[in-house]
């Protein structure tokens, strides 16, 4: 009886949700908070405006205070909010949520710094062309690469000050880590970024809809709706999914015993890592004889200290 490796089912899905991530990748700064505008000066500092920084850790402190009063320990508490297990220890330290907001350190200063006035001026005139900003302060003494000043004019765009700080989109890797991990081990920030993508990007959103299927039928060991999953992956107008919906259809019987079989090949694969490593280990620097005998020793004591 043939049985696919869950293992490597799994891997071949997240390898498609990596490929569609990067084809929408323009989309992937939606999952990116908009700045908030500067809070007025207060006469109280304690007192302060509320942030989406703030509010994120105060709804992190309250989640993990909810915990503490429980017999649980703080690496279970990690594990089902799919955090750290030193930021669990952090809010559950804490006197109040106000110990724990991150302090954003002062903006570096830059070589573009003397050219941001000028950008302004410009872009209130009408310029809005980043390659034409460039050449205009190259001309005026500026080295540093157009890509530096594109990114410097982004906050003009969404009528924010020049030097607003924004944070780094997510790359394809970590949109489809988002998409393919289990909910509930997401954390608190992954998942809302997750749902600010999904609700922009309509592809992305389906991608993540058919992960989660497929997640269920191995979860519960159930092969049904795999026909009507594998027509879902042909209809979707994704060429990622679309190719792997062949790729399964022409070892289906291999793959619908390795969802319900109990049976795997994860201790197979994972000698097979063992012996790569071994490898790297000697890198190159011994042959076979010594890499036999550190294989049979590594066996002998996993056999004595399982």
């Amino acid at each position: 009886m043939q049985v696919s490796d869950r293992f490597h089912l799994w891997q071949g899905l997240s390898k498609r949700v990596s490929d569609i991530a990067a084809a929408h990748r323009g989309c992937l700064a939606a999952a990116v908070p908009e700045p908030e505008p500067a809070p007025p000066p207060s006469d109280e500092p304690c007192e302060a405006a509320e942030t989406a920084a703030r509010r994120h850790a105060k709804r992190l402190f309250e989640t993990v205070q909810g915990y503490t009063g429980t017999a649980r320990s703080l690496s279970a508490i990690a594990r089902e909010l799919g955090l750290n297990r030193r930021t669990v220890a952090k809010y559950a330290r804490a006197a109040c949520w106000q110990e724990c907001v991150r302090r954003t350190p002062p903006r570096r200063s830059t070589s573009l710094d003397p050219y941001l006035e000028y950008l302004r001026q410009r872009w209130e005139e009408g310029e809005h062309t980043a390659t034409v900003l460039h050449q205009e302060i190259a001309a005026k003494g500026y080295r540093g690469h157009y890509q530096r000043v594109k990114m410097a004019i982004a906050p003009l765009r969404r009528g924010l000050p020049i030097d607003t700080p924004r944070e780094r989109p997510p790359s394809p890797r970590q949109v489809a880590r988002w998409i393919t991990t289990t909910p509930p081990r997401r954390g608190l920030h992954g998942t809302e970024a997750l749902r600010r993508l999904l609700q922009h990007c309509p592809e992305l959103d389906q991608t993540h809809t058919l992960v989660r299927q497929f997640a269920a039928m191995l979860d519960a060991r159930d092969a049904a709706p795999l026909p009507d999953w594998l027509d879902q992956l042909a209809a979707s107008g994704l060429s990622a999914l679309a190719s792997l919906a062949n790729a399964i259809r022409e070892d289906q019987l291999a793959v619908v015993q390795g969802i319900t079989a109990p049976f795997n090949s994860g201790v197979n694969e994972g000698r097979i890592t063992d012996l790569k490593l071994q490898k790297r280990i000697m890198a190159g620097r011994a042959g076979v004889p010594l890499l036999r005998h550190r294989v049979i020793v590594m066996a002998h004591l996993r056999r004595r200290y399982p």
